[in-house]
């Protein structure tokens, strides 16, 4: 047998065993329902942990987009020198980041980053300007020469890309690029050169990168250069010769380098991620074949066998080209390692409608990685290429960039540890900000700011830099002391409540308001039949708290969840409807005293607010609101009115009062603003000193503080936009009661800063003496309601989040757990810092969290999120109250039913019927538990809440009501009739 017969004998051998172990075809297809059934919220939370101890920390550029010098040295045209220089194209990349100039510039910036590896790509036409080695360039060979040795110094191992989207000019005129098979030999020869001059320093070779993007757009849709276009076949035609150049190239290092450079060499192949649409099968199917149609095109033939997928193959029947049996043979197993490129180059940009196939794309990066690596045999995986970017005026703070880069790390880390997939590195893309291809300069994706108008592009360490460096050191996310969840107890006189934004009100005493006779059908289906025209005589009876079944129910419901305290609000404008208390509504007035009184019954103490603001639906008066609203002083001391008729009304019974619930509202007006204080502050005082002496209760208002952190806290100026936003939020309203009795300092320069550019007209109103006096100290406690968290920083990336008065941008950190209600992530640790900074503003306030909760969908029962969000946060509380010196009273769950509070409810209902949802049993035991107490500690104990009185709620519907009172009456009439007939006949008998 000759040298060849034995060489394709081998060759047969090596690719049988590849084609042996490889995965099962479609193995992938598993992927969307193993996700599905996975914990939630639980598997959504953020991983803290680290990467494996050799994992590789890499960043990576392409030529064209960063090296300039386009026509210097000898360097030939590009496609891409072309494809700029026509169309309605506006900027090209012949300067980029003039990377060519500035090797050394480029070296200090990946010394700061810390990264193990450098992915950057050789530029063809720079090493043969035609694309033939006949014109071998010197001078850019020396180029790549000099950034190699200079990578070797500062020990940064180097991961070379031969072909990053330009190709010779000359070789697409001449033979039509890609398209043509020439260019399988003419890219083995360029291979082959580069192999030879670089290898003994490279250990990473990276043949064609992206080539469903060269095939598809650059000559399928015209997008990127070439910017070939209609012919619906071509590209198919050069994916196929793009395979076989890539395993030319690879077949060339394996026979004649890999013995003594001992490098590895693969293709980096870029993939979106796709969801079903519907869980049905078929959707999963499409699913599958939209991947095989972007990513399982090249992927398959490499490492599954040597074919196309078969759903390309289905859909595409003869327009796709076929691989002989050699051909096949050729092309398997043809890949060291799996090189996956993702991020924006691809995903929601150059996905055609066409290619998800009616599913849902989506930026799932964990489930891309899992997903190969079960279709492909979880073979290495180096993810070559991801990160996000920014928009063109981003400068070095690039909040979004860093927390998608974020993101992308953290499910990379979960798909290692929690999914046993085999990643081996990661790349940030991309170090320097540069030319962006078919966006031109309108992004920027680099983690090094260009400063494009300078003329030495001067480079900048972005925060998304600072960022990445600091995770290399760290070699991931290491879980910290304040990221673990506390044990422990609250104290014996913790308020355990829960909040509703009102409650039911029905004022009719449904007990005895049914004069109906009925029928009970024993013998058939047991229900109450309505005897027509049949009424009981009128019952002529005092009405009792008892008499109002909607109270029962509410109150049965409030007890049932072992709550110390329900918090709710009552409905000025009903109580009374024209301001005035001598138009009160007394029936109102004695349904909620009622309510009250039936709640401390079974030891609930009611938590009572006066007013409670709506947003833009008025909550006031009629009259009020015609006549100026909170704007008018007459509004104020009716307010005042009206809390002393409350106050005198119910104080018996509710010892903790509410003025004003969210009054902080930053839609409002200052002067409006200004006017509830006031509110407040009178109504404060009608309590502490009218009623407290007597009812011994207390009063404040409650505040909406949703938390708010800086998007990076690299040096101290990068707090300050975060503190102005919560002076601006919370000390509008905290800073005059609960301390100095004005609004905050940083308000007033703030604002008067703003108004002296004469675009604005932001009025503070000034507190005058005597209105400093009535509103400072009007407190006996401090409450909130807190929610959510958001991230502040001073530059502008999003207009339509960007706010325009404080000269902030908001964002969210794309890893947090995100909740149904837009804007609204679950962030347990920021309540934590709401109360400490509570409690270091105005230092040992006793504080209350009147309202803390999370929306889910009302049809979900098992509502997994809230009893995430309830242990969590409530776990928070605890760190606050045990490990910060936080004076923390109570917390109130929000809310108590979704009748009032639509998707917060720990009550849900279906028709008539009340349920418990998961959640309250989980609520139930924290309180039960005062807390999180260690295992095997020993018991705390708590002196019991005397009992009022005991009452039996039976909750029954008006029918059987009516029914029983019936039989009651009934009975009572025979008596007496049997009575009274018993003693006629005695008489008679008598005389007889």
């Amino acid at each position: 047998m000759g040298p060849g017969g034995l060489y394709h004998s081998c060759k047969q051998l090596r690719v049988s065993h590849l084609q042996w172990t490889a995965a099962v075809p479609g193995t992938g297809l598993h992927t969307w329902d193993r996700f599905s059934k996975l914990p939630y919220p639980g598997d959504k939370a953020f991983l803290y942990d680290t990467f494996p101890e050799k994992f590789m920390w890499a960043v990576g550029t392409a030529a064209y987009s960063v090296e300039g010098a386009w026509e210097k040295d000898g360097k030939g045209k590009s496609i891409w020198d072309t494809f700029t220089r026509s169309g309605t194209r506006v900027s090209r990349g012949d300067v980029g980041s003039d990377s060519y100039h500035n090797i050394p510039g480029d070296l200090r910036a990946l010394q700061q980053l810390g990264v193990s590896h450098y992915r950057f790509s050789l530029s063809w036409p720079r090493i043969f300007s035609n694309g033939t080695k006949e014109s071998y360039n010197e001078k850019g060979v020396e180029y790549y020469k000099s950034l190699i040795r200079g990578l070797k110094e500062i020990k940064v191992q180097p991961v070379v890309t031969l072909y990053h989207w330009d190709l010779p000019e000359s070789l697409q005129t001449l033979f039509g690029g890609w398209s043509n098979s020439v260019m399988v030999e003419l890219f083995r020869e360029y291979a082959d050169f580069c192999f030879k001059t670089f290898g003994s320093d490279v250990k990473f070779w990276i043949t064609i990168d992206n080539p469903f993007v060269v095939a598809w757009h650059g000559y399928g849709t015209g997008v990127v250069a070439p910017g070939i276009k209609n012919d619906s076949d071509l590209p198919f035609r050069v994916g196929h010769n793009l395979l076989k150049a890539h395993a030319a190239a690879w077949h060339l290092y394996d026979n004649q380098y890999r013995s003594s450079q001992g490098g590895q060499v693969s293709m980096a192949l870029a993939s979106h991620w796709i969801k079903p649409s519907r869980t049905r099968q078929e959707n999963k199917k499409a699913c599958q074949c939209s991947l095989d149609f972007v990513l399982g095109w090249f992927a398959r033939p490499l490492f599954v066998d040597g074919d196309y997928p078969p759903c390309m193959k289905r859909n595409l029947t003869h327009r796709l080209p076929s691989f002989t049996e050699a051909e096949s043979l050729y092309v398997n197993g043809t890949a060291d390692f799996f090189a996956l490129s993702h991020g924006p180059a691809l995903s929601f940009q150059l996905i055609n409608d066409s290619l998800r196939f009616g599913q849902t794309e989506d930026l799932g990066l964990r489930m891309l990685l899992y997903w190969v690596g079960a279709e492909y045999n979880n073979p290495p995986i180096f993810v070559v290429e991801s990160g996000w970017y920014g928009s063109g005026n981003t400068k070095t703070k690039d909040a979004k960039h860093m927390y998608y880069l974020k993101r992308f790390i953290m499910e990379t880390l979960k798909a290692i540890r929690f999914d046993r997939v085999n990643v081996i590195g990661y790349t940030a893309w991309s170090l320097l900000d540069g030319y962006e291809w078919y966006r031109e300069y309108g992004i920027r994706r680099g983690l090094f700011y260009v400063d494009f108008n300078t003329p030495d592009l001067k480079r900048e360490p972005k925060t998304s830099a600072t960022f990445y460096s600091k995770l290399i050191e760290k070699n991931g996310f290491p879980q910290l002391p304040e990221n673990r969840p506390t044990q422990g107890v609250f104290p014996c006189d913790f308020a355990w409540g829960v909040a509703a934004n009102s409650i039911q009100v029905d004022t009719i005493p449904t007990q005895f308001a049914d004069p109906s006779v009925y029928i009970w059908n024993v013998s058939g289906n047991g229900e109450l039949k309505k005897v027509p025209g049949v009424l009981v005589p009128p019952m002529h009876r005092r009405h009792h708290c008892a008499d109002y079944s909607s109270i029962l129910q509410q109150v049965s419901d409030v007890h049932r969840m072992q709550v110390s305290h329900f918090h709710f609000s009552l409905n000025w404008s009903s109580i009374t409807p024209t301001g005035r208390v001598s138009d009160a509504n007394e029936t109102l007035l004695k349904y909620y005293h009622c309510f009250v009184s039936e709640l401390q019954k079974v030891n609930v103490t009611p938590v009572v607010t006066l007013w409670h603001h709506t947003g833009k639906l008025s909550s006031l008066p009629a009259p009020m609101e015609v006549g100026g609203g909170w704007q008018s002083a007459e509004t104020v001391q009716a307010f005042a009115d009206y809390a002393r008729l409350c106050f005198q009304r119910l104080g018996a019974h509710v010892k903790l009062w509410i003025t004003l619930n969210e009054p902080n509202d930053e839609d409002l007006e200052y002067t409006v603003g200004h006017q509830l204080l006031r509110a407040h502050a009178l109504a404060w005082h009608v309590y502490d000193t009218e009623f407290r002496k007597a009812q011994g209760g207390k009063a404040s208002l409650v505040l909406h503080m949703d938390w708010v952190e800086p998007a990076f806290s690299f040096n101290r100026e990068d707090v300050e936009p975060a503190n102005r936003v919560l002076d601006f939020r919370v000390g509008w309203f905290a800073e005059p009661i609960f301390g100095s009795g004005d609004y905050p300092a940083v308000m007033r320069t703030w604002l008067q800063q703003r108004n002296n550019i004469d675009l604005f007209n932001y009025h503070l109103p000034a507190f005058s003496d005597e209105d400093r006096l009535l509103v400072k100290g009007t407190y006996d406690f401090f409450a909130i309601s807190h929610f959510t968290t958001s991230m502040v920083y001073d530059g502008v990336e999003d207009k339509y989040t960007f706010k325009d008065k404080l000269q902030v941008q908001l964002i969210s950190d794309v890893t947090w757990i995100m909740s149904p209600r837009r804007n609204s992530p679950v962030v347990p640790w920021g309540l934590r810092k709401a109360l400490n900074w509570v409690n270091s503003r105005y230092k040992g306030v006793p504080i209350y969290v009147m309202a803390n909760g999370v929306q889910e969908d009302i049809a979900r029962f098992k509502d997994s999120l809230r009893i995430y969000y309830l242990y969590n946060y409530i776990n928070e509380a605890l760190k606050a109250y045990m490990l910060d010196g936080v004076n923390l009273k109570g917390y109130f769950a929000y809310a108590f039913s979704d009748q009032r509070d639509p998707g917060y409810g720990m009550y849900g209902h279906v028709q008539e019927e009340v349920i418990s949802k998961s959640s309250l049993a989980h609520y139930k035991n924290i309180i039960h538990h005062n807390g999180f107490p260690a295992p095997g500690s020993p018991q705390q104990h708590c002196p019991h809440a005397p009992v009022h009185g005991s009452r039996r709620y039976v909750l029954t519907k008006q029918p059987v009501v009516g029914f029983l009172s019936l039989v009651s009456s009934c009975m009572l009439i025979t008596v007496c009739l049997v009575i009274y007939y018993a003693v006629k006949r005695h008489k008679i008998a008598t005389k007889k």
